[in-house]
């Protein structure tokens, strides 16, 4: 089964990627490989922008860390009210003291990723898929921006997915032999729903809230559920049948 994928453009080789910028309309999302909460994802506006983007891959490379990305984001919450001045604080001292994770991983260098950008988009959907269970959230983009994923303004109510995305969503995850697998989904000018982004793993606190989930029937449970003993369950019953 072919995914609905945002057209997406990775390159191993600087003068195949230039080439490309060159013949290419923008805007275009720039991606590293390696980033959560739509850290490391910037629109790029114009060729030369993208350009110096490749030339920089391709030489000194990029900080998977992204230091004053940080403290903006955290600004950006303490001013919504969704986080303390502390946390701000501690953010800043971010800048000069990197988290241990960010030393030991190596500068992103010799690739780089481009998607189309999908415009007018207000939120995106991420659906969870695990096992035979469904859970999804919808993420509301930010002010003046255009990135969904980690703005913290979330909506949980059952009302706001459609079903037919569930079931392809689980139509997707076994098409992807995936056990685990979350798809965020933004939405053309027709309103067809396009997969953004696959990802393997995701911070479970953000899904506390979640009214329930669906089975493959797409029958829908309602209340509380612990999708890591889901996972747990999983990898019990995969040993057990061997």
């Amino acid at each position: 089964m072919g995914l609905p994928l945002v057209p997406t453009y990775h390159f191993l080789d600087k003068e195949e990627a230039i080439e490309w910028v060159k013949n290419t309309d923008f805007p275009k999302v720039f991606k590293l490989t390696r980033g959560a909460g739509s850290a490391n994802v910037k629109l790029v506006h114009k060729k030369k922008q993208a350009i110096s983007s490749i030339n920089k891959a391709f030489s000194s490379g990029f900080n998977v860390f992204d230091h004053y990305g940080v403290v903006k984001e955290r600004w950006r919450k303490f001013r919504e009210g969704k986080d303390s001045f502390f946390g701000v604080i501690k953010s800043c001292y971010r800048i000069l003291n990197i988290p241990r994770y960010a030393k030991l991983l190596p500068k992103e260098r010799f690739e780089v990723c481009f998607q189309d950008f999908i415009p007018d988009n207000e939120f995106d959907i991420r659906i969870i898929v695990i096992g035979g269970k469904a859970f999804a959230i919808k993420r509301l983009v930010r002010k003046n921006d255009f990135r969904a994923s980690g703005s913290g303004n979330i909506v949980y109510e059952k009302h706001h997915f459609d079903e037919n995305l569930i079931q392809k969503s689980f139509e997707f995850a076994d098409s992807l032999k995936a056990q685990v697998v979350a798809f965020d989904y933004v939405f053309d000018k027709y309103q067809n729903p396009l997969i953004v982004e696959i990802s393997y793993g995701f911070a479970i606190e953000g899904y506390d809230q979640c009214a329930g989930y669906w089975d493959k029937e797409l029958n829908f449970h309602e209340g509380k559920f612990d999708s890591c003993e889901w996972m747990v369950d999983l990898v019990l019953n995969e040993i057990s049948e061997k």
